[in-house]
């Protein structure tokens, strides 16, 4: 089952007998700003204008549990996660297409979310809402309650510890910026550098200059060089596991399975005994 799919194919699924159900996940990442600058607001754009049909999902609220010791997005209590997916419609026998502003970061980690949890057919808008070229609405007309139980899969997601574990025993993929990773700034976290034995390979070198997946062979191609190809086992991780689960994507684009490391940076650099590498190298 491909994992992405096109407006102009989301158009004719919405059109069907059976149409999919539609989260619309925009989110953007919160940077300190200039003083009275609000931070950005999802549900206010999703209320501006959606994809008719669509269910706006909280990333921070719904997608995550509250920052901590995890990271700055753990896991979502399963049992709320579940209660989330059902307000929005998401029932196991129907398929979810989910998108967001057009970065594809929050769509993925919906996307990793259902699929890890037990959702057959889940797929993400490439390129997100600025793809799409039909008409969009501002009413909310309430979805009927949905029948999504989350079955955590046993594959498909790190902690710390196996992070670390996989770093040595196979391809682990830091999806951050190159200069994060090398720990020349970081913006965010209390330290700058990377798991040691991890590889950098920034996502967004997964898409073209239109923000949609480069095609399955060139990501293929991008994904060896790195390391990574059928039969190695990878994972992936990023700042706090939202733009890593478009790694994830973009890899199963490719072909490729990977595991998500959640807690991600935020967590790892939160912990003063955990190793940290700096430079381009990985070690």
């Amino acid at each position: 089952m491909n994992a992405i799919i096109s407006a102009s194919e989301l158009a004719i699924e919405l059109t069907g007998e059976n149409p999919p159900v539609l989260l619309d996940v925009r989110w953007q990442l919160t940077m300190a700003k200039a003083a009275g600058e609000p931070p950005f607001d999802g549900r206010t754009a999703y209320r501006a204008g959606h994809i008719p049909g669509a269910v706006y999902v909280d990333l921070d609220r719904e997608l995550a549990s509250a920052p901590g010791s995890h990271g700055r997005h753990p896991l979502p209590d399963l049992a709320e996660f579940g209660a989330a997916m059902r307000r929005a419609g998401v029932s196991s026998s129907a398929r979810v297409i989910v998108y967001d502003g057009g970065q594809g970061w929050a769509a993925s980690r919906a996307w990793w979310l259902l699929r890890w949890t037990g959702h057959p057919d889940v797929r993400v808008l490439d390129g997100g809402l600025p793809t799409w070229q039909g008409p969009l609405e501002t009413s909310e007309p309430p979805p009927a309650e949905g029948d999504f139980e989350p079955a955590p899969g046993a594959t498909g997601l790190l902690d710390a510890d196996g992070a670390a574990a996989l770093a040595r025993s196979g391809v682990l993929l830091d999806a951050r910026a190159g200069e994060r990773y090398r720990g020349e700034v970081e913006p965010i976290d209390p330290v700058g550098g990377h798991i040691p034995g991890a590889v950098s390979a920034p996502t967004n070198e997964n898409v073209g200059a239109d923000g949609r997946f480069l095609p399955a062979e060139e990501l293929g191609a991008r994904f060896k060089a790195l390391g990574a190809s059928e039969g190695t086992e990878v994972g992936v991780y990023c700042g706090s596991g939202v733009s890593a689960a478009h790694q994830v994507l973009a890899l199963a684009v490719a072909g490729i399975p990977a595991a998500l490391y959640v807690g991600s940076w935020s967590e790892w650099s939160s912990d003063p005994s955990r190793p940290v590498a700096v430079g381009p190298d990985p070690q």
